[in-house]
């Protein structure tokens, strides 16, 4: 049976998340997870993370928080994800837990020099791509949703590059055989990526870009999505 380890960082507008779900929710849906085949824990409760060789795999949410503000429940996950990386459990960190990754094992997190990212993106691989597990079925460029401030502006020297975008330059990275982190959200549908242009309009104002452009830009981004699916199949069968 599967087993897999959601670690809440964050959620979505406590409006939107009642009809729509929150991001745990939306991660199960796209690795087609059963409610008995993960277990989400919120670390920002204080919850204590369980043993990571009780599962197949680990994903890490996004979150409004940034990664790099001093809350003990961030420093407490970053040991974790230490740790845990080095039983061999996959894990997959999604923005905010890409960022925590990149933090965590030597790189470095920080607010955006160019200012935010918001709306669906077109990613490009990188070379390195073609040999990676998750990435090699992947079209060259494909269309991922984003909404971050934050990013890896350094990642560690042991990363390997695996996408980018023309406002991002680190989109998605692999450490070692079975770590890996994407600054897009595989996890949105194109509503959700609607909802979150709308709700941060005046933020996208105050940095020079057109609502509306954005908006007729978002599309559903079935590449990005099954992405989440890969990572699922991946880590049935990873060597650890």
């Amino acid at each position: 049976m599967k087993s897999f380890l959601i670690i809440k960082t964050g959620g979505t507008f406590p409006d939107f998340a009642s009809e729509h779900g929150d991001f745990e929710h939306w991660v199960a849906a796209s690795m087609e997870l059963a409610p008995d085949e993960c277990n989400c824990v919120d670390v920002r409760t204080g919850a204590i993370l369980p043993d990571p060789t009780h599962y197949d795999g680990c994903v890490i949410t996004g979150s409004h928080d940034m990664v790099t503000d001093d809350l003990e429940w961030i420093h407490g996950t970053g040991d974790w994800l230490y740790s845990a990386g080095e039983t061999g459990l996959p894990i997959l960190g999604i923005c905010f837990g890409h960022q925590l990754l990149a933090m965590i094992h030597g790189g470095q997190s920080g607010f955006h020099p160019q200012g935010p990212e918001i709306g669906t993106k077109t990613i490009s691989l990188t070379p390195a791509a073609e040999d990676d597990p998750l990435f090699f079925s992947m079209p060259n460029r494909f269309a991922g949703h984003t909404t971050h401030h934050q990013h890896a502006n350094i990642l560690p020297s042991n990363a390997t590059l695996l996408a980018t975008s023309d406002h991002e330059p680190h989109q998605a990275f692999r450490i070692g055989a079975n770590m890996w982190g994407v600054q897009f959200h595989p996890e949105f549908s194109a509503e959700d990526m609607r909802c979150y242009i709308t709700r941060q309009a005046e933020c996208i104002t105050q940095n020079h870009g057109d609502i509306e452009s954005l908006l007729s830009e978002v599309c559903e981004t079935p590449e990005s999505t099954d992405l989440l699916t890969r990572f699922m199949e991946y880590s049935l069968y990873a060597v650890r």
